[in-house]
C-alpha cells in the first residue's frame, strides 16, 4: 500500500466534517471538475476570495477559488496542491487553472463562466504545452490576443492547510503571493507584431455565459 502523503494527512486534519463529506467524493479530477460546473460564478464586487471551506458553504466560485477548491481536492486524495496564473494585458483579466499530472502528462482543472479557458485534459507533456492551449482562447473582444505570460506551478503546500482551504477571511494574500511569482513569457516580443485579432465568430464566444450577471 502506498504511504499516504504527509500533507495530505495535514489537509485531512485541518478539515471539518462538512468539508472532509465533499471532497472525500471528489476522487478524480473529473469529478472535482464536475462539481465545479455545478457552481454558480461568483460575481461577488468585493471581491473577497473565498476559501474551499467557504466556496463550499456558499456554491459560488471565481477562477481562483475553484482552482484552490480543486487543489484542495487533489490534495485530500493525495495529489500535489498545484496552481498554474495565465497573466494577461491590463486591460484583460488573468486565469488561474489547478494543475493536475496522469500517466507523466498534464492537464488542468478551471471554473470560468465562458465557453473557453476551460477544462484540459491530460494529454500535455510540458506545462508550457498546456499553458499554451490557452493562448488563441484568450482574446478582447476587438479581437487582441491579450495571453502574455504563465507561472511556474505555484505549490500551495508552502501555506497550513488551516490557512487556504479553511479559512475564513479573504485570500487575498494567495493571489498576492500568485501573482507576482516567477512567470515566463508566452512568446518573444518581436512576435507580437505578426499576432492575428480573433475573428468575429471567435469573438461572439464572449457574450456566451454559463451563468448571467445578477442585475442588481
Amino acid at each position: 500500500m502506498v504511504p499516504m502523503p504527509a500533507y495530505t494527512k495535514k489537509v485531512r486534519a485541518a478539515l471539518s466534517p462538512e468539508v472532509a463529506q465533499v471532497l472525500k467524493k471528489l476522487s478524480s479530477p473529473q469529478k472535482i471538475q464536475d462539481y465545479l460546473d455545478t457552481l454558480s460564478i461568483n460575481f461577488d464586487p468585493t471581491g473577497d476570495l473565498l476559501s474551499t471551506k467557504r466556496v463550499i458553504k456558499q456554491q459560488t466560485a471565481q477562477c481562483i477559488e475553484g482552482a484552490l477548491f480543486a487543489a484542495a481536492s487533489l490534495a485530500y486524495h493525495g495529489g500535489v496542491p498545484l496552481l498554474l496564473d495565465v497573466q494577461t494585458i491590463a486591460e484583460d483579466e488573468d486565469h488561474v487553472v489547478a494543475l493536475f499530472k496522469r500517466n507523466g502528462l498534464w492537464g488542468a482543472i478551471s471554473k470560468t463562466n465562458h465557453g473557453i479557458l476551460r477544462w484540459r485534459d491530460p494529454v500535455y507533456k510540458t506545462v508550457r504545452e498546456l499553458a499554451m492551449s490557452y493562448f488563441h482562447e484568450y482574446y478582447m473582444h476587438d479581437g487582441r490576443k491579450s495571453m502574455r505570460t504563465y507561472s511556474k506551478p505555484f505549490d500551495l503546500r508552502r501555506y497550513e492547510p488551516s490557512f487556504w482551504v479553511m479559512s475564513g477571511e479573504s485570500l487575498e494574500d494567495v493571489a498576492y503571493d500568485l501573482d507576482i511569482a516567477p512567470h515566463f513569457p508566452a512568446f518573444p516580443k518581436k512576435a507580437l507584431r505578426d499576432l492575428r485579432r480573433s475573428s468575429p465568430l471567435e469573438i461572439q464566444m464572449l457574450e456566451h455565459v454559463e451563468w448571467p450577471r445578477p442585475k442588481k
